[in-house]
């Protein structure tokens, strides 16, 4: 019998991926609401290894396995992207809440898919941008709903940093990688949440792997209430390391340095009429907030700020984006 009833969530997670014990293993550890169980991996061995490691006690042989599990509540999903979407379904089918990486799914036809899914359930499904929960963000968007900034005039918004290991499956067009999935979910996502609406892809330029893979993607936005928007990510060009967001309005600007990785050194720049400030916040990990809001969304019902239909406009955007650009959609492996 699962614990979630009994004021416990026990998750299993799908692959043995090296951002798991970042995104949930260590913050479960920190979280008496919340037990990573068990691991599913495509190498048992593997599997058997890294669970020894992390003190995860059962190890599946499958991924279908786990998610059937009875004494499961949750299952994380940090798979190449191409797979999000397939096991989100099984998640979803066996009864399980959803903690899945981001992009959410290959493309926006597959989001919405997914999103009339989770509707019809009753189970919670979230996409993990972490940075949307931390104090760092949330008191951005106290600063531009306060309209301390006045109306906004423009929106710009990037990470950048280098992955020149072409071999990753970032770049593996099957598996729907490319800049923009990788590094660009997050600029988007970011332009979106500080803009305040959903934007307009007005143009956008791609620099490229191959043919179909882009290693760097800048995109120009419009706002329907006249803002524009830049939203800039490579794993690999002339930007090496950038991430951040500056929103400019008619009576001020603000600059957050680093909102994506906080815990490794953040900033907030707020220039107003009234003068300038520079804030730092917890450097409690974006991860564990994410994992908190998690835990209250499945034990009590609370809301959480990234839902699956808010990642259907997310990859509604970024498909707008590819095609701006002259390249395919990706495609769910």
């Amino acid at each position: 019998m699962s614990d979630e009833t009994h004021g416990r969530i026990r998750i299993g997670i799908l692959g043995a991926a090296n951002i798991a014990p970042t995104a949930l293993i260590g913050p479960a550890a920190r979280n008496p609401e919340v037990e990573v169980a068990a691991l599913a991996a495509r190498d048992r061995g593997r599997a058997q290894e890294f669970a020894r490691k992390h003190g995860i006690g059962q190890v599946y042989d499958s991924y279908q396995a786990l998610v059937e599990a009875p004494d499961l509540d949750a299952v994380y999903i940090p798979l190449p992207n191409g797979l999000h979407g397939r096991w989100i379904r099984a998640a979803l089918a066996a009864g399980k809440h959803v903690l899945c990486e981001k992009p959410f799914t290959a493309d926006a036809a597959e989001a919405r898919e997914i999103a009339k899914l989770a509707e019809a359930s009753d189970r919670v499904v979230m996409e993990a941008f972490h940075y949307r929960y931390h104090p760092l963000t949330r008191e951005a968007e106290k600063i531009l709903a306060a309209g301390e900034l006045g109306k906004l005039v423009r929106v710009e918004t990037a990470l950048c940093f280098p992955l020149p290991k072409f071999a990753d499956i970032r770049y593996n067009y099957e598996l729907a990688g490319g800049a923009l999935m990788d590094a660009g979910c997050y600029a988007v996502h970011m332009a979106r949440t500080f803009g305040g609406e959903e934007p307009e892809v007005i143009s956008a330029r791609a620099k490229l792997r191959d043919p179909r893979i882009d290693r760097a993607m800048s995109a120009e936005l419009r706002f329907p209430s006249g803002h524009t928007g830049r939203v800039l990510c490579s794993m690999w060009s002339s930007d090496l390391v950038r991430i951040g967001a500056t929103i400019t309005g008619e009576r001020g600007s603000l600059r957050l340095f680093n909102p994506v990785v906080p815990r490794m050194g953040h900033a907030m720049l707020l220039r107003t009429e009234s003068g300038r400030s520079l804030r730092t916040f917890s450097r409690r990990a974006s991860y564990d907030y994410q994992l908190d809001a998690f835990a209250g969304a499945v034990l009590r019902g609370e809301p959480i700020l990234t839902t699956a239909d808010d990642a259907v406009s997310n990859m509604s955007v970024i498909d707008d984006i590819y095609q701006a650009a002259g390249l395919p959609l990706r495609q769910p492996s």
